[in-house]
């Protein structure tokens, strides 16, 4: 019994290395290293996101795992308001102003108003207010160079506030993979 669960645990150890190896961050065209990094791991977590959802009917998008969770749906929003605004603080240096509040603080902020407002709309809807805001970013992160990611913007550096847009996303591939199933 020991060996076969030596052997399996060897096993197991060798897969995760290969799996490894053959993962690789690739500077997309066009960015500095730095910044190309981030870009390709931000792309690499959003279509993990996306294959949680991509073939969800409007059942599976609508869905509430209780009367406080948010929907599928409603957190992919989230996902693209928390990129928007992080795009205004680090290209320019400020918070969402009163027109950009009025379009993204709800699916920033989700609660009862998102549960009531994000609703009846395809996965695809979400999708692609997802792609135009990540196709922002990269358009926006093309023009920057590595001296830009490293400066410092309020509390943290440019660098820190992608970095956190990306666990960010991570956390709710997650909860969206669970959401799925359980639906």
């Amino acid at each position: 019994m020991k060996t076969k669960s030596l052997l399996f645990i060897c096993l197991m150890a060798g897969t995760s290395l290969f799996a490894q190896r053959r993962s690789v961050i690739e500077v997309p065209k066009g960015y500095s290293n730095d910044i190309g990094q981030m870009v390709s791991m931000l792309d690499n977590l959003k279509a993990r996101v996306e294959r949680n959802v991509i073939n969800l009917d409007q059942e599976g998008t609508d869905f509430l795992l209780d009367d406080k969770a948010n929907s599928p749906g409603a957190i992919i929003y989230h996902l693209a308001a928390t990129e928007a605004y992080y795009q205004v603080y680090t290209f320019e240096n400020r918070g969402f102003n009163a027109e950009e509040r009025e379009k993204w603080n709800t699916a920033l902020n989700l609660g009862d108003k998102a549960r009531q407002e994000f609703k009846d709309k395809p996965i695809s809807y979400y999708l692609e207010i997802y792609d135009k805001v990540r196709a922002k970013t990269k358009e926006l992160l093309k023009t920057k160079d590595d001296e830009w990611f490293k400066k410092k913007n309020g509390t943290m550096s440019n660098h820190w506030a992608w970095f956190h847009v990306m666990e960010h996303q991570a956390n709710h591939m997650g909860q969206l993979a669970l959401i799925a199933k359980r639906i």
